[in-house]
């Protein structure tokens, strides 16, 4: 009598078990054509879990950039170097976000809208005026906030 060797149906850790070990698992099945056996319904999440990662990350930068931006326009006399390496760090890395997924442009307002509405806090924070000084709505253009020269070394 002979009998069928099968290979063992590949163990399935639960995602809300071992979340590591369940990424290399629904990877390893992907790539070994095994679709009947990924969860979709998680896989989707996380999907477009990184989409809402990515969209966070050029939020962060635009923050963080527009809070250096209100700081220099509203406390001239405090400008630093570092508020200046600040904004070109962060600049690379709003465009770096934006080269990696082109489709964040089309967010792009919105982005600023959400970063702007943090920085204007923590610019109040920051330089101890009265969050009345700063304008509810941005009021900078993306151009402003991506090309507005601001010298990292200025000449003596």
């Amino acid at each position: 009598m002979t009998t069928l060797k099968t290979r063992p149906a590949p163990v399935s850790t639960a995602y809300e078990n071992d979340f590591y070990t369940w990424t290399q698992e629904q990877a390893a099945r992907l790539r070994g054509g095994d679709l009947s056996g990924l969860d979709r319904e998680h896989l989707a999440e996380e999907i477009e879990s990184l989409g809402k990662s990515q969209f966070a990350s050029l939020v962060s930068a635009l923050r963080v950039l527009l809070l250096h931006m209100l700081k220099v326009d509203h406390q001239p006399a405090k400008r630093t170097r570092s508020w200046a390496i600040s904004i070109a760090t962060h600049r690379i890395h709003a465009v770096d976000e934006l080269e990696e997924s082109p489709g964040l442009k089309a967010r792009l307002d919105e982005a600023i809208k959400k970063a702007y509405r943090r920085a204007r806090l923590e610019a109040a924070k920051e330089t101890g005026l009265p969050l009345m000084r700063f304008p509810e709505a941005c009021p900078y253009t993306y151009q402003d906030i991506m090309d507005r020269p601001f010298a990292i070394d200025p000449e003596s």
